[in-house]
């Protein structure tokens, strides 16, 4: 290796190094927040780089968000249609008599329903309360 049988003096070490002037380093403004980034590196504000998210946590939070507004707006269509098929059952039911079971009507006239006595002491039980 080579050595230099004498010391550089200031002055020369100043006149060499006088092309060495520092450069402001490229900026760029991130697509996602609008904060000014160094270029070709993560944006430190929001993580995203080139519009995409770069941490895997961030990127399934970005793919569970694009994925919902679809679905929603899959949604609303028939969620308009819903309320006009709900309305017309609703204005079909009062028009049409309503039905009721044997049960319900017999309820309603403070009946006892009659049930099937298979038993013999149920049938004299009936027999001994009538």
């Amino acid at each position: 290796m080579a050595v230099p049988k004498k010391r550089t003096g200031h002055s020369a070490q100043g006149k060499r190094r006088a092309n060495w002037k520092a450069t402001k380093p490229e900026t760029t403004v991130c697509s996602n927040c609008g904060q000014p980034v160094l270029a070709h590196t993560v944006c430190t504000a929001c993580g995203y780089y080139k519009g995409q998210p770069v941490s895997l946590k961030d990127k399934a939070a970005a793919e569970k968000e694009v994925k919902k507004p679809a679905k929603k707006a899959k949604a609303e269509a028939p969620a308009e249609e819903a309320p006009k098929a709900e309305e017309t059952a609703v204005e079909e039911a009062e028009k049409a008599p309503k039905k009721t079971t044997r049960k319900k009507a017999a309820a309603s006239a403070d009946e006892k329903p009659k049930a099937k006595k298979t038993t013999k002491k149920a049938v004299e039980k009936e027999d001994a309360a009538e």
